[in-house]
């Protein structure tokens, strides 16, 4: 799907956001392997996206008060705003996580 040149790929500010603050906490590719992984901090985050031909989704007042609305799947406020974003544009959301596909939805495995 990401390799479809039909797909529009789009990256929420959420995740760059999550990318800083775990980059600063020193949580990179060395010390925390897997999909988990940190490689590069948000501002290389940005540039690589940007690169890629990603477009970026601002977070907005509507995503941050449709999470009200989410059942309590998952207790990660970063994942959860996601599929609040996700359910909210409408956008499919491509993860690994098990908890986040169980919201279903627009959720599609990876």
């Amino acid at each position: 799907m990401i390799l479809d040149a039909h797909n529009d790929l789009v990256v929420s500010a959420a995740s760059v956001w999550e990318i800083s603050i775990k980059f600063g906490l020193g949580l990179k590719r060395a010390d925390r392997p897997g999909p988990g992984a940190v490689p590069f901090g948000g501002t290389e985050a940005v540039r690589f996206f940007s690169a890629a031909g990603y477009a970026m989704l601002p977070v907005t007042a509507r995503h941050a008060a449709a999470v009200d609305s989410l059942p309590p799947l998952h207790a990660d406020p970063f994942d959860r705003l996601l599929v609040a974003q996700a359910f909210s544009e409408p956008l499919g959301f491509l993860t690994g996580d098990p908890k986040v596909l169980a919201y279903g939805g627009t959720t599609i495995s990876i």
